[in-house]
């Protein structure tokens, strides 16, 4: 199988024919292509809530002859992403302790100026201007991806009042935190390889309520992409264990300055009203906020010798 036809490359050319069934089947298999690849038709229709028929249907929709066929698609993209790991151990084997450091800072840089050679200009404007626009804003990324979904959403609460971060471990939870979601509402869903299936299911319950869609992933292949109409591609690979994040923090940096400079005028008045508060409750010591000639400053009225 030419790798340019592969099995992620069939979905992504067939996704706008696809049954609602169909998009399940697409994300759980690129969500979870490790169990899938062991699974018949019938378990695979059980796991992911459709038929056997469904699956089958799927496969040949795919232009796979039958499911045999379709399931060794999906042991080629199974050793796509083992001979990946491999190669990962061959580099760290030839990476001495002095060399990691300047390997891994240089791998980030790489990872952000391919970022940026690649964006899609028009969608990032895109996502602006739906972030603006919206009645509320949910944000929703898991595991290793919840840094990243923090940080935005703190900086999204300083620029605006509707902002919600999903924070769960169970789906139900989820849902009961996304009730009112509809399409006067914003969601931007961030997932990396290994894609999270708890993203994907809130990105799916926002689209089927007509909300704005907004993914920060890493692939048009993404299986974000079957429920988002922007999609914001930043470049994150694996650097021995650690997922390098630094090139989607790079774009969710970007997306909020290009925010606040749009709504510059509530920006500074949230920032005012924020420095009135911090001082009121002293949130934060003299000596984290004033220094003269390197020295700190502790300034406590009426302390006890």
């Amino acid at each position: 199988m030419k790798k340019e036809d592969n099995l992620t490359s069939r979905i992504n050319r067939h996704i706008d024919t696809m049954s609602k069934g169909q998009k399940k089947l697409a994300g759980f298999i690129l969500a979870n292509y490790d169990r899938a690849v062991f699974m018949t038709a019938a378990k695979m229709g059980k796991t992911v809530g459709v038929s056997e028929s469904t699956v089958v249907r799927f496969a040949t929709l795919l232009e796979y002859k039958g499911y045999p066929e379709f399931q060794k698609a999906m042991e080629s993209l199974v050793q796509e992403k083992l001979n990946s790991i491999e190669r990962i151990e061959v580099a760290s084997g030839k990476m001495s302790r002095q060399e990691v450091l300047e390997t891994v800072l240089k791998a980030d840089a790489e990872r952000i100026k391919l970022t940026l050679d690649n964006i899609d200009r028009k969608a990032f404007e895109t996502a602006v201007d739906w972030l603006l626009d919206a009645r509320r804003i949910y944000v929703v990324g898991v595991r290793s991806c919840t840094a990243l979904a923090d940080f935005l959403g703190f900086y999204l609460n300083i620029i605006f009042d509707n902002v919600k971060v999903i924070s769960t471990n169970n789906f139900s939870e989820m849902f009961e935190q996304m009730i009112r979601i509809n399409k006067k509402d914003c969601i931007i869903g961030i997932s990396f390889p290994r894609y999270s299936m708890r993203t994907l299911k809130a990105m799916e319950f926002a689209n089927d309520r007509n909300a704005r869609v907004i993914a920060i992933t890493d692939s048009k292949n993404s299986p974000l992409g079957l429920y988002s109409s922007c999609n914001l591609l930043a470049r994150s690979d694996m650097a021995s264990i650690v997922d390098s994040l630094v090139a989607p923090l790079s774009v969710i940096n970007a997306l909020i300055v290009s925010l606040c400079i749009k709504r510059q005028d509530e920006v500074i008045e949230n920032l005012e009203m924020l420095e009135g508060v911090w001082n009121q409750y002293q949130t934060f010591m003299p000596d984290e906020i004033n220094r003269v000639n390197d020295e700190k400053i502790i300034n406590i009225e009426d302390r006890d010798e």
